[in-house]
């Protein structure tokens, strides 16, 4: 039997789970007999140095699956939790970017119908510029300031939202700041008073000893 023929044996046998008894098989039949009813290897260095390779990476080969597929296991946990954070924090930029789609597409809505007003003014004006060019023109600076207005009115809730929101945040770590540091006083005070409760309580347990013996030496 070949180099060759051997590894192919023992590929195919890692990969079908069969048993033991054929690997050995499959490594003695590679063996050779130079004379009848004696049993021998091939004693050249070179082929020597194959056979062993082949043996290991046969072993490897074979009992190696099971390490592999925990390992794998493991992997594809650790991939799934760290795709689900991921899946988390790309929803949550994915809704904040959605946010300001919207705001900006209403801002951009509204600047469509103030051109449409302004292009329908224009045309009123070039069609009446002689009799009531002032009052077009009066009509026309009020588009263009209530179409400031409207735009300031949009940016100034945004930044009201923002600063909400940013405050709310604020307000909650100042709450647990405060929580976190009324814990810690009130331990504090009930060490004291426990401290000076016991003092106290040496002290009038020496004056009562004190008048005790008073008493006795009376």
């Amino acid at each position: 039997m070949t180099l060759v023929n051997f590894l192919v044996d023992l590929v195919s046998l890692s990969i079908r789970g069969d048993d033991m008894k054929n690997v050995t098989d499959s490594f003695l039949s590679w063996g050779y007999w130079p004379s009848a009813g004696s049993f021998g290897f091939n004693t050249d260095i070179l082929s020597t140095n194959l056979i062993n390779l082949s043996v290991v990476l046969g072993v490897l080969i074979f009992f190696g699956k099971g390490v592999c597929a925990s390992c794998l296991h493991v992997c594809k946990y650790n991939l799934l939790s760290l795709s689900d954070l991921l899946d988390n924090r790309k929803q949550r930029i994915l809704n904040t970017i959605r946010n300001s789609e919207e705001l900006r597409g209403g801002a951009i809505e509204q600047l469509k119908k103030v051109r449409a007003r302004l292009q329908k003014v224009q045309l009123e004006a070039d069609q009446f510029r002689v009799n009531g060019y002032s009052e077009i023109e009066k009509e026309k600076l009020n588009l263009i300031n209530s179409s400031y207005k409207t735009l300031e009115q949009l940016e100034n809730y945004k930044n009201e939202t923002i600063q909400f929101e940013q405050q709310r945040v604020i307000n909650q770590v100042r709450q647990r700041v405060f929580q976190q540091a009324l814990r810690g006083a009130l331990g504090t005070l009930n060490s004291c008073l426990n401290s000076e409760l016991h003092l106290r309580t040496i002290s009038a347990n020496i004056n009562m000893l004190g008048s005790i013996k008073e008493k006795e030496k009376k």
